[in-house]
């Protein structure tokens, strides 16, 4: 009878499983949180496929499910077929929320930078700044290949000043470029409220909570321009606004969320709107890094 009133008593959590492919992880794990995952991870399957693993307090709806991921998927110009399955299951108590937590290890980037989650423990970080980022709510948790190549990218070029955080996810880009000069003005915009909430959230957790967070994008004339610019985006949405990006900038403009196949687009538009010395072009993986 105790037994049986424990099950009772013990939380239901659900579990939603994927399987996709490679290409896909980033869209579909920003799907999931947009849908109210509390959590995701992602373990490699049967190459080149991936199963990526979703935990809800409720049961999900699968049709907003399948809403948020249509979407991501056409952000990421990715056809429908990149989801080859989904399913839903029973997950019993939290169990899965410790072995989560035992996924994010701390993670160095570049020289200068460790980025890890709240409760792991770095004994000795030496001469590396920690950055505590709580992962899986909002994009930029360090594990992503733009994520990486705009930390190295401040921690390159930017010398102090004024930084400016265009799409700031996480805030993590606007704490790096703070944490190097705790003098500097750092500002940071989203379109997202509850990021900017994370955000802030994040910053104070570093001890940099004079950032300045906004809801809203970037708009010349009512942005103050920066000596540093970032903007971890997508090709799509950069594009878009980088007659914007590039009249706000006073120094270095630092572009991402680039996929190698759209670099020759980017640069192209970059000539195209008067800039005519070459970009300086990092990758990692299929991701590039363009600095102007």
């Amino acid at each position: 009878m105790n037994a049986q009133k424990e099950q009772q008593q013990r939380r239901l959590w659900y579990g939603l499983d994927l399987v996709i492919t490679g290409e896909a992880r980033e869209a579909v794990e920003y799907a999931l949180m947009e849908a109210g995952a509390l959590g995701t991870e992602t373990e490699v399957g049967g190459l080149p496929l991936l199963r990526v693993s979703a935990y809800f307090d409720n049961v999900p709806e699968r049709e907003s499910i399948r809403m948020a991921l249509q979407e991501a998927l056409r952000i990421y110009s990715l056809p429908s077929s990149s989801v080859l399955d989904m399913s839903v299951r029973d997950v019993a108590d939290q169990d899965w929320l410790g072995e989560w937590k035992k996924s994010w290890q701390p993670m160095e980037v570049g020289e200068r930078f460790i980025i890890a989650p709240p409760w792991s423990e770095i004994p000795d970080a030496l001469d590396r700044l920690v950055i505590r980022i709580e992962p899986g709510m909002a994009f930029g948790t360090g594990t992503h290949e733009t994520t990486r190549l705009c930390l190295a990218a401040i921690e390159k070029h930017f010398n102090g000043g004024s930084f400016l955080d265009v799409g700031t996810g996480t805030g993590i880009l606007a704490i790096a470029a703070a944490r190097l000069f705790p003098e500097a003005r750092v500002e940071a915009c989203d379109t997202d409220a509850e990021a900017i909430a994370i955000a802030e959230e994040n910053a104070q957790l570093n001890g940099v909570s004079e950032i300045v967070f906004r809801v809203g994008s970037v708009e010349e004339g009512q942005t103050a321009s920066a000596n540093s610019v970032c903007a971890n985006l997508t090709a799509e949405v950069i594009a878009q606004i980088l007659p914007t990006l590039i009249g706000v900038t006073c120094g270095r403009l630092i572009l991402s969320g680039i996929l190698d196949t759209q670099r020759d687009t980017v640069v192209t538009r970059l000539q195209e709107l008067g800039v005519s010395k070459a970009p300086e072009v990092s990758s990692e993986g299929e991701w590039v890094c363009i600095v102007v």
